[in-house]
């Protein structure tokens, strides 16, 4: 039974997903004589947790019943109050939970404080399903550093695009429409100069029968030359655009484009060769609360992050088609493996299909 009403927490922890950092996604469920009469979760940071919400909703019929949580309740005074005292100030008799929260603020105080207060606690119910869907928090809070996606489409044969320096989709419309979704999950996506010069996208995200949220808009851009009429630049989003370029750029360009609303220009250091460090990068973004980046390319970035050891999972959208010479393929530059034992490599594969294409999903393992 606590498995049944675990499940229900995750289904309503996962309607945060992309819209609570620096915070964790989470659901919580009352149940009162095998009755679900409650459910909530947290929505944003700074707004009141899952507990609450679920508490608010059950009223009087919380005294008694048992409460389903996917992640511990919090027992310290952040942005919002303990939820660990409004659960035991509520009456609530049983505490079942997902996955203890290694927040250093928390890291079982919570589930302490219910049982020092008489409550019965449970935990570990569905914890690695619990896990999964705060990746990107748990890295967080252990590294200070983003969860890192890569996500490309390509051809059986590697290539991401038909010829060097065009535009086009190798994928099909059931895989748009995913990454969309993936977008709409992921506090932030990025992308490097070239991807900008040779398919100008706005970085949006448009879900069908609405808009969807807008992740934050990354650009890498040592030099400083994007187009100032770029789309990525001129969209109507709540979200912001950050430009990470070196200290070598126009300083005019700079000075205008800093001015423009949303739109931010963040000087970066560069590696030996001249490139823009993308582990740098990565913990500027930590330092702002982002929590995931889903990088979309082009070859180069891909390499990038993946020889730097910084892609914690990869999504790669197989197009059933050859193209062979001339095209892009995933990977160029920075990454040049010595043999199989010496290559990145997949753990914790699954595929899944979106039309005629496929998607493998792995994490990524990098050799000692």
């Amino acid at each position: 039974m606590h498995r049944r009403f675990m499940r229900r927490a995750l289904v309503e922890a996962r309607k945060g997903l992309g819209r609570t950092a620096p915070n964790p996604c989470v659901g919580a469920v009352i149940v009162r004589s095998g009755q679900v009469v409650a459910t909530g979760y947290h929505r944003q940071a700074g707004t009141p947790h899952a507990e609450i919400h679920a508490l608010r909703d059950a009223g009087s019929a919380a005294r008694g019943a048992t409460l389903y949580v996917t992640l511990e309740p919090c027992s310290h005074h952040g942005r919002t109050p303990p939820c660990a005292h409004a659960v035991a100030e509520a009456g609530i008799a049983e505490v079942v939970i997902g996955l203890l929260d290694p927040n250093p603020l928390v890291d079982g105080s919570g589930a302490d404080y219910l049982r020092s207060r008489g409550i019965a606690v449970v935990t570990g119910v569905l914890e690695e399903q619990c896990r999964e869907i705060n990746r990107p928090f748990l890295k967080h809070i252990a590294t200070s550093l983003p969860w890192v996606v890569l996500k490309a489409g390509l051809s059986l044969d590697g290539r991401i695009t038909f010829r060097r320096g065009s535009r086009g989709a190798v994928t099909g419309d059931a895989t748009l429409r995913q990454v969309h979704r993936m977008r709409d999950q992921c506090d932030a996506i990025l992308v490097g100069i070239g991807t900008i010069v040779i398919d100008d996208p706005s970085l949006t995200t448009r879900l069908a029968g609405r808009r969807g949220r807008d992740p934050v808009r990354i650009v890498l851009d040592t030099s400083l030359r994007i187009d100032e009429q770029a789309r990525v630049l001129c969209q109507q989003s709540m979200a912001s655009t950050l430009l990470f370029c070196s200290a070598a750029v126009d300083p005019g360009k700079r000075e205008r484009l800093a001015a423009r609303p949303g739109i931010e220009i963040i000087e970066t250091a560069c590696t030996a060769d001249g490139r823009l460090d993308p582990g740098e990068v990565l913990r500027l973004l930590g330092v702002r609360g982002i929590t995931s980046v889903l990088v979309e390319g082009g070859a180069a970035v891909h390499g990038a992050f993946l020889a730097a050891r910084l892609v914690d999972r990869v999504n790669l959208f197989y197009a059933p088609i050859f193209i062979g010479d001339g095209g892009n393929s995933v990977v160029e530059h920075y990454l040049a493996a010595s043999d199989r034992n010496h290559a990145p490599r997949l753990v914790n594969t699954s595929i899944k299909r979106f039309g005629e294409d496929l998607m493998i999903t792995g994490d990524v393992s990098y050799h000692i």
